[in-house]
Parts: structure tokens; C-alpha cells; sequence
């Protein structure tokens, strides 16, 4: 199997395991982990699909999703913490209050 395709499969997996964290977990931190897994699995499908083709324009691509990953997880947890000094909420589920 060439190395390449594990990567691949792995970025797949990684992907996966995200989303389902996504969908089954309550707890807003841990969604926002597991959003940055999945990030991680579509950066690194970018890089080795960079590396079969041989350009650089997945890493470069990669690199400009790293920095937005990093600017979400910036924004997502401070609205988790002002929402749970105000709220006291710290499920997805709870907040569905908020929109009353």
C-alpha cells in the first residue's frame, strides 16, 4: 500500500471521529475538539494529496486552514466562557433557551 493512501485512510478516520464527536457529544468544549479534528483530517488529505500529485498548493491551502482553526477555537471558547459566567450553561443542549 503506498504511503500515500494511508494517509488518506487515516485523514478519513480522523475525520470521522470528529464528526461523530460533533453529533454525539453535549458538551460545547468537547464539540469544539472534535471540530478541530476534523480540521486536522482535511489537512492532512491536503498534504498527501499535495505529496501524490507533487505541488505545494496543499500546503500552502493547509496552512491558511491552520490559522483559521486557531482564530475559531479563539472565538468559540470565549463565547463558551461568557456564555457559562452568564448562563451557567455548559451543554449545546441548554442553549437552545437562549434564543427566548
Amino acid at each position: 500500500m503506498p504511503i500515500e493512501k494511508a494517509y488518506i485512510i487515516l485523514s478519513i478516520a480522523l475525520f470521522l471521529i470528529g464528526l461523530l464527536g460533533v453529533i454525539i457529544r453535549k458538551n460545547l468544549i468537547t464539540v469544539l475538539v472534535s471540530t478541530e479534528i476534523m480540521l486536522n483530517g482535511v489537512n492532512l488529505s491536503l498534504v498527501a494529496v499535495d505529496s501524490w500529485l507533487g505541488k505545494v498548493d496543499g500546503q500552502v491551502f493547509s496552512l491558511f486552514v491552520i490559522t483559521v482553526a486557531a482564530a475559531e477555537v479563539a472565538v468559540g471558547l470565549g463565547l463558551v466562557v461568557a456564555i457559562f459566567r452568564l448562563k451557567g450553561y455548559e451543554g449545546s443542549s441548554e442553549l437552545t433557551h437562549l434564543r427566548d
